[in-house]
């Protein structure tokens, strides 16, 4: 199982992160959004380990704005989490790898993958709020068994330190990854990494 966390936004955090045995750290470029990551510099992300990629997560941004953040942080993969089209998403995928978040509640919320089963490498399944993302809100994990679609999934939406047995049950082929953010944090932006540490410990206990 990979273990994604997202909002970053403080050096000093992303330094301590870098000590855990994370595989993705994930960058919100929308200025909407109160872990929007644009005042870092690349050196303040070039501290990570090579194991530990690099995700720039847009809302509704064009390709040029993704590129400009592409190449200036060196991503590794970009997460849209806005209302692009398939052909979009083909399109940027083409180029670097694309983590599609799709909001959902009920099992038919799954139908709205697969137009994008051949746009992008990676699924994230997150809670249907009007945010777009980071609400701390989950939504029953137990409609995944009714996701079908043959993209390897992350798993998103309020995922906290006592969820480590719940993620352990679940059983399906596609399940890829956890995307932690709202729920280890002592401010936005800001992860508490003891908390992320034990609970990565008990999860892969």
């Amino acid at each position: 199982m990979k273990i994604k966390v997202c909002g970053m936004k403080f050096p000093g955090n992303i330094r301590d992160l870098s000590k855990l045995p994370v595989c993705y750290m994930g960058m919100i470029f929308y200025d909407k959004s109160p872990r929007f990551a644009d005042g870092l510099t690349f050196a303040d992300v070039n501290i990570l380990p090579s194991h530990i990629q690099r995700v720039g997560v847009f809302v509704n941004a064009d390709i040029d704005f993704i590129m400009e953040k592409v190449n200036k942080y060196n991503l590794g993969l970009v997460q849209l989490h806005g209302s692009e089209s398939a052909a979009f998403c083909k399109e940027l995928d083409k180029t670097i790898p694309v983590i599609k978040a799709f909001n959902v509640s009920d099992i038919s919320d799954f139908g709205q993958t697969k137009v994008y089963e051949d746009a992008c490498s990676y699924f994230l399944f997150d809670t249907k709020t009007p945010q777009h993302g980071g609400s701390g809100l989950k939504f029953d994990w137990q409609i995944l068994d009714a996701y079908t679609g043959k993209r390897n999934f992350f798993l998103s939406g309020g995922i906290s330190a006592g969820d480590t047995e719940s993620i352990k049950k679940i059983q399906h082929p596609k399940f890829y990854g956890i995307d932690l953010n709202s729920k280890f944090e002592t401010e936005p932006g800001l992860k508490d990494i003891t908390q992320l540490q034990q609970f990565i410990k008990a999860l892969v206990l």
